[in-house]
């Protein structure tokens, strides 16, 4: 077989990602080689996300590379891909998902309710800042941009109390004891995709998409559709505060779907919460039930908050 090259990212985590997947693909015969890059994203470290770009920084120099036919396939975590992805490309698989939750990391304090008032959190992420300033409005929420490494660090100098990071960057590379406590999925409702992998290619690639979706975790898979619909069905992007997470009842028939919308502009507007279940069978109902969630939402008044974060 023509060895298969994988583009990513050159931070510590997306290389354990791409090797990971890299290693998955050897068990089923194939060689596989990787193309290091550095993204926009990785570079534009002193301004947010939403006023540079969004998510999309991270991944538009791995889609060059798959459209110059430098690269056959790009792993992303999920949560950083795009709603819509450009003509031409696909998501064709979505690995299992590792601990989806949000995770507290702290040197001096256990839990949240443990922090002093007024206290310094660092996070760049404005889902994570209108569900933590619902929790602890007292908190001073502070821009927290780099890799995970240096985010660790910015912690260890003493520039943060405590910052809020995945759960599962950091226990994909071993780092699960600076983990302080994770916020269950009632508490703080994970971002759409939050702790799965997205392989994607380009959508003419339809031996490679077969081979791919041996990979694909099933109920990884429609859970990912069904909170990424949610998203794409309001216009989602990192410049709106919206979480999405999916989950299934012990059968693993139904799906029961959580969803929040924040007034990233407003602190003192209310989020707007919510759940919907449903039984969730493939793609389409997967992708019916997030569209449900998403207008529900906006019967609850969904437009005024997205109408704010667009003047943002």
């Amino acid at each position: 077989m023509t060895p298969l090259v994988i583009a990513t990212r050159e931070s510590r985590l997306a290389l354990w990602q791409a090797r990971h997947v890299q290693s998955l693909l050897a068990a089923r015969g194939h060689t596989v080689n990787l193309l290091g890059m550095t993204t926009s994203g990785d570079q534009i470290l002193d301004r947010s996300l939403s006023k540079v770009g969004g998510k999309g920084l991270f991944v538009k120099e791995l889609e060059l590379a798959l459209e110059e036919g430098r690269a056959d396939l790009a792993v992303h975590s999920l949560k950083d891909v795009p709603m819509e992805l450009p003509a031409g490309f696909t998501l064709a698989c979505v690995l299992e998902r590792e601990d989806p939750r949000d995770a507290l990391v702290s040197s001096n304090y256990e839990r949240l309710a443990d922090l002093p008032q007024g206290a310094v959190v660092g996070t760049s992420s404005l889902r994570r800042m209108v569900l933590l300033r619902a929790l602890r409005p007292d908190l001073r929420i502070e821009p927290l941009r780099g890799n995970l490494d240096t985010r660790l660090r910015k912690l260890d100098e003493g520039q943060y109390d405590a910052i809020v990071l995945a759960a599962a960057g950091l226990k994909r590379l071993g780092l699960g004891d600076r983990i302080r406590s994770v916020f269950e999925p009632d508490e703080m409702i994970p971002a759409a995709g939050q702790g799965a992998l997205g392989l994607e290619i380009r959508a003419e690639d339809e031996e490679l998409a077969a081979a791919l979706a041996r990979l694909s975790h099933q109920p990884t898979w429609l859970a990912a559709h069904a909170e990424r619909a949610v998203s794409r069905s309001l216009g989602g992007s990192c410049s709106v505060p919206l979480a999405a997470h999916a989950r299934w009842d012990e059968a693993g028939a139904e799906m029961r779907l959580s969803v929040a919308l924040g007034h990233g502009a407003d602190p003192l507007q209310p989020l707007l919460m919510l759940q919907v279940r449903g039984p969730v069978a493939d793609t389409e109902a997967a992708e019916a039930l997030g569209r449900h969630a998403a207008a529900r939402l906006g019967e609850a008044g969904a437009a005024h908050y997205l109408a704010a974060a667009a003047a943002s």
